[in-house]
Order: structure tokens, then C-alpha cells, then sequence
């Protein structure tokens, strides 16, 4: 375990770091009161875990719960200030509670026979205890608990929702591994195998291992969304295919999708048993994208069914016709009022190897909007490298720029600033184009 532990934990601890892909808002804090908060005794907790929790300003009457786990060698305050969970909640009303592990490794027990059995004493008993405190504590609803993590978090993610199937409803696994891929009897917590995605069984042997957990349930599966990079070389791509054969063989379908489409450039995205945006199992594979794996925590919030949408369950049936489209990260279900309009100015200061740009999103519909996200594309060869006032995710290629948690209302006829430092290659082009509520705005 030795040399091996000892990448794989600086390995995802930079990959984590990155990965979130969210930069720093430097602008002064937000006047929310609202902070992340310690909590102790919360629970049985038989591996010494913490528990930190945000509980947004406004929250909701019988709230929704998200549990987001970080990546080996982070902790759950740095999951926190790296993802834009928190200020989704600020908009949605529900809870998110951030666990760290503090075993030497700062890695999820994924691998133990204690771990991938329900009740069995280790992490996942801690996690579900954090739950059901947040249940008891803030009137949390019992029926919407999802998780969600990266890399060893997503490891944990797949594990939770085999062993407490009746607790989470949904997960989002951000370059992971299936359900007891990485299982040992030695006491070691890597397993070389599944690492190098070398752990290949068809999909009922892998739906039999998530049914193992837990003997004798017949009550409903949790759904689960999928993301994983082409090019991840610490836990390689054939991971994402035995995620999904695992998954779609938990809900009893097949292994063609009911829907394909392309929702941004090199992202290609299937369903399996519905083609809308609560499918079962819904999958990104990201072509080109290393373990550095960007967290697009709107679109994980947005298959949870958080965003203001109900989540609906769809019938688990197969189906062999396959529909491939193009369209944005926006659906149909999702998308606000068509009283939504805007404009964007852009302006760059150039050096020889880097440049400023400033936005100003300019509010021309007639509607007040809470939240925001602009959507648009470097030119080759630009990299963010630090930001204000908004997140950037990822920091090249198609960026999601994304309100701060101060910042999400714009009132009709108003205006957000905000900017980002970059490098560049000899390109210091502005994007063709930009994208507000699935639609283009207008370019001063």
C-alpha cells in the first residue's frame, strides 16, 4: 500500500484541489449571515468523523439535505469553499452538510467488508448519522437526502447509496469507481485493479454486488448521475462504463440509452430509463478531461430536482431507440420564464502572456432573476487563473461563470460586474458568444 497510497493521496489531494474547478472570489465577504459550522456529537460515529454544516439564510420548511464529501486528503470546509454548493443552497433553501475523514490517508474507507455492508461500523455509519442529526435538528425531509462527492467522495457517494438505499435518493459521482470495486480483505485501502480499471463484470454481477449490501430490500433505488474524464489517469475511464452498468442494472434496465445528446463541446451525455432530466441513471462522459474533473454543481442541484423543480420517478422500462440531439446545459424543465433577456459587455486589458477581462451582464428582460449562470468559450489557448465576484467551472474551454453567493439577484434593468485574470498563448480574442438561461445575449 505503501508508495502506491502515498500517490494516489498526493495524486487526488492536487486533483481535488483543482477539480472543483471553482476560483476564489477575492470581492469582499457577502452580507449573508449564513457560515459554515462545526458540529459535534451529532451522532454514532465509530471512525471519528467531523461534521460541518451550512444552513442558508432562508431555508426552506422541511428542507432538502445534500451530502458533499471531498476528495482524498481534503475536508469538508475545503469542499466547501471550492464548490458552489453553498451558494445554491443560499437560492434553493436546503441544507448541505460537508463530513471530513480524519484517518492519516484523509480517504473515505470505500475498500473495508465493514464499509460495504449497511450497519457495518465504519464511515457510512458516521455519514448517516450526520444525516439523520440534520433530520432531527433543522426539520430536514427524509424523503430528499442526496450525495454527492469527488473521486474518493465519489467513491463514497456510490458506496452510501448501496448500503442505505432507503436514505438517499439520488447521487452525482464526479470520477469515481462503482459500488465494491475497490473492496480488500487485507486492510488496505487502494486497490490497483479497479484503479486501472481493470475490474470489468457484467452488469448483474455488479447490481449484485450493490443488492448484497443490504438483503432482503425491495424498496426504491436511488437514482445516480455520473461523471467521469476520458483521459483520468488515477482512476481510468473503464470505470465510468462499470459505474453504469452497475447503476442501470440496480434499476432493472438495459444497457442502451433512451436518450444521447451533446450539451456542451466534448461533453457527451446519456439517459437510461427516461429522457428527462430525473432519469435513473444519467451519464457524462467529459472527452479529454483528466482526474482534474471540473464540479458543475448547478447541473448536479439540477438532476436532484432542487432547483425549483419536483423530481419525478420515472417507470423503469428499457428501451432501444436512442435520440441524439445538441442542445445547452438548460432543459426544457428547468428553463425560467421567456421574459429573460441580456446584454454583455466585455472588456480586456492585454499583456504578453496574460490578460484581464471584465463582464457586466446586463439584465434586459422583464423579469428579476435570483440566481445566475453565464455560459461561454475561451478562445484556445486561455487559461483563468484567478477570479471576482463570480466562480469559473471549468477555468478553460466552455466556462460556466457563476453568481457569488452576494451577488445571484438582478433586478429588471440591471446590471452584475465581474472578472477573471487569465493566461494566454498569443490569443487574446474575446468569446464569440454568451449564454444566460439557455439564451444568447446580445454583445456590446
Amino acid at each position: 500500500m505503501g508508495v502506491k497510497k502515498a500517490l494516489l493521496c498526493a495524486a487526488l489531494a492536487i486533483a481535488g484541489l483543482a477539480g472543483a474547478a471553482v476560483l476564489a472570489v477575492t470581492s469582499p465577504p457577502p452580507a449573508s449571515a449564513a457560515s459554515l459550522t462545526q458540529v459535534t456529537n451529532f451522532g454514532t460515529n465509530p471512525t471519528n468523523l467531523q461534521m460541518h454544516l451550512y444552513v442558508p439564510d432562508r431555508v426552506a420548511a422541511k428542507p432538502a439535505i445534500l451530502l458533499a464529501i471531498h476528495y482524498c486528503g481534503g475536508t469538508g470546509p475545503g469542499f466547501y469553499s471550492q464548490t458552489r454548493y453553498a451558494s445554491l443552497a443560499d437560492r434553493y433553501g436546503f441544507v448541505v452538510i460537508y463530513p471530513t475523514v480524519t484517518r492519516s490517508s484523509k480517504c473515505w474507507d470505500v475498500s473495508s467488508p465493514a464499509a460495504l455492508r449497511r450497519g457495518g461500523g465504519s464511515d457510512p455509519v458516521g455519514l448517516v448519522a450526520m444525516v439523520d442529526y440534520v433530520k432531527q435538528r433543522h426539520n430536514g425531509d427524509p424523503g430528499r437526502v442526496f450525495a454527492t462527492g469527488t473521486s474518493s467522495g465519489a467513491m463514497m457517494t456510490n458506496v452510501l447509496l448501496g448500503d442505505y438505499p432507503d436514505v438517499f435518493r439520488a447521487g452525482a459521482s464526479f470520477a469515481g469507481v462503482p459500488f465494491a470495486c475497490f473492496a480488500t480483505t487485507n486492510g488496505s485501502e487502494w486497490n490497483s485493479q479497479c484503479a486501472g480499471g481493470q475490474s470489468i463484470k457484467t452488469p448483474q454481477q455488479w447490481g449484485d454486488l450493490v443488492r448484497g449490501a443490504y438483503p432482503g430490500y425491495t424498496g426504491p433505488r436511488p437514482r445516480m448521475q455520473i461523471w467521469h474524464g476520458t483521459n483520468d489517469e488515477t482512476l481510468r475511464y473503464p470505470n465510468f462504463g462499470e459505474q453504469v452498468k452497475q447503476w442501470t442494472n440496480v434499476h432493472g434496465l438495459g444497457q442502451t440509452p433512451t436518450y444521447t445528446d451533446t450539451p456542451q463541446s466534448g461533453y457527451t451525455r446519456t439517459r437510461y430509463g427516461s429522457s428527462g432530466g430525473t432519469a435513473q441513471v444519467e451519464a457524462i462522459s467529459m472527452q479529454g478531461v483528466t482526474h482534474n474533473i471540473p464540479v458543475d454543481a448547478a447541473q448536479v442541484i439540477r438532476f436532484f430536482g432542487l432547483d425549483g423543480t419536483t423530481p419525478t420517478t420515472s417507470t423503469s422500462t428499457t428501451t432501444t431507440t436512442t435520440t441524439t440531439t445538441t442542445t445547452s446545459w438548460t432543459t426544457p424543465s428547468t428553463r425560467p420564464p421567456t421574459k429573460i433577456d441580456c446584454r454583455v459587455r466585455y472588456t480586456v486589458n492585454a499583456w504578453s502572456t496574460g490578460f484581464t477581462a471584465e463582464i457586466i451582464l446586463f439584465n434586459t428582460g422583464s423579469l428579476a432573476v435570483d440566481g445566475w449562470d453565464l455560459v461561454f468559450t475561451l478562445p484556445a489557448g486561455q487559461t483563468i487563473t484567478s477570479g471576482w465576484n463570480a466562480t469559473y467551472s471549468p477555468t478553460s474551454g466552455t466556462v460556466v461563470a457563476g453568481n457569488a453567493s452576494y451577488n445571484g439577484p438582478i433586478a429588471p434593468g440591471g446590471a452584475v460586474s465581474f472578472g477573471f485574470q487569465a493566461t494566454h498563448t498569443g490569443n487574446t480574442d474575446k468569446p464569440s458568444s454568451f449564454t444566460y438561461f439557455g439564451r444568447d445575449c446580445v454583445v456590446e
